[in-house]
This record gives structure tokens, sequence and C-alpha cells, in this order.
């Protein structure tokens, strides 16, 4: 009876300890993966990365092929085309490069609205363009409200679909706080001159 008894228990504790190692190891797993929040605040790093490196390689990865672009400039028509999107970049970086200047970009997201296949931010964005030295010019600043469309691909990864934007003042972006789970980027600290 003894021996029956301790088979039961075994049995039972294996039992226990099988369940007990399945439910751990879905909690890593889940704990590892990243919340939509976490991604769509990710493309917001790459975005930030890729306009102080200006690298147009890490363009590329962020945006969908159907891609719209509407700038804030009067003068220019809406962009359709992740090609003709990084053609716009490669236009503007090699300008910077030339100026032996530099860019800092930082972005502050207010709202987001997020559906299972789409997600929509809307904030300010803050550029600080550093001139060549050689130039003898102050830093400058400009600062714009944006919003931004992401649409996931056929790998389910966040992807902008619709990138808009206008000019604002500076302390506009300044004054926003911060929303819980949303990109607020860098503490950048205001610039002695206003706009």
């Amino acid at each position: 009876m003894k021996s029956i008894l301790t088979l039961s228990n075994t049995s039972w504790l294996t039992t226990r300890l099988i369940i007990l190692s399945l439910c751990v190891t879905a909690f890593n797993v889940s704990a590892t993966e990243l919340t939509a929040d976490q991604t769509l605040n990710s493309n917001f790093e790459k975005l930030t990365h890729a306009f102080e490196q200006l690298d147009l390689t890490a363009m590329e990865d962020i945006y969908t092929e159907d891609a719209v672009y509407i700038s804030e400039t009067q003068d220019r028509g809406i962009i359709i085309g992740k090609e003709n999107i990084l053609n716009l970049y490669s236009r503007f970086f090699n300008k910077i490069k030339r100026k032996n200047a530099k860019l800092e970009v930082d972005f502050r997201i207010l709202v987001r609205s997020i559906e299972p296949n789409s997600a929509t931010d809307i904030g300010y964005y803050l550029v600080r363009f550093h001139p060549g030295k050689e130039s003898g010019e102050p830093v400058s600043e400009f600062a714009g409200k944006f919003v931004t469309i992401f649409t996931k691909d056929n790998k389910q990864q966040w992807k902008i679909s619709v990138d808009s934007n206008t000019h604002t003042a500076p302390h506009f972006y300044y004054d926003a706080k911060p929303v819980p789970n949303l990109y607020y980027g860098r503490q950048f600290i205001e610039a002695t001159t206003k706009e």
C-alpha cells in the first residue's frame, strides 16, 4: 500500500512540476516580447539615430513600400513611395554632410491610437542644426507637429505608412508633458535664444 501511495504521489508531483515548468516558460517568453507601445517607440529611436548619423540605410527599414510623406513646405507636393521618400532624405542628408553639419532630432508623442494592424502617433519634434565650425554660425533649432501612421507589414512589423508634419514654435515641444508608455525622447534643454 505504501508503494502505491509513493507512486501516486510521485506521479502527482511530476505532473505539478511539469505544469509549473510550462508556466514559467510561458511567462519568460511573454516577458521578452515587446508590447505594441515599445515596438512603436523603438521606431522613433531608429528615426533619431538615422537623422543624427545621416544614415539612409536605417531609414529603409522604417517605411512601407507604398508610404506617403506629406511635407510641411508649401512648394512640395505629396511624396508617394518609399523610394521617393528615401531620395528626399538622401538629398537632405547629403546637403547636411556637404556643410560638415550635424543634426540632433527628438520626438515627444502626446497621443497614440492602436488598432490591430495600424497605429497613429501625434506629437512634436525638435531638430537642432549644428553648422560646421568653419561656418561661424550658431546652433539653430526648429520644431514641428507631426502625425505618423504605422501599419503592420506581412512580417507583423510596424512600419510608417503615412508621415506628415508642419512647423511650430519650439516651446510647444518643450512644454509637452510625458504620457505613460509613449515615446518622450531625450530631455533637451531649451536653448537660450527663442524663435
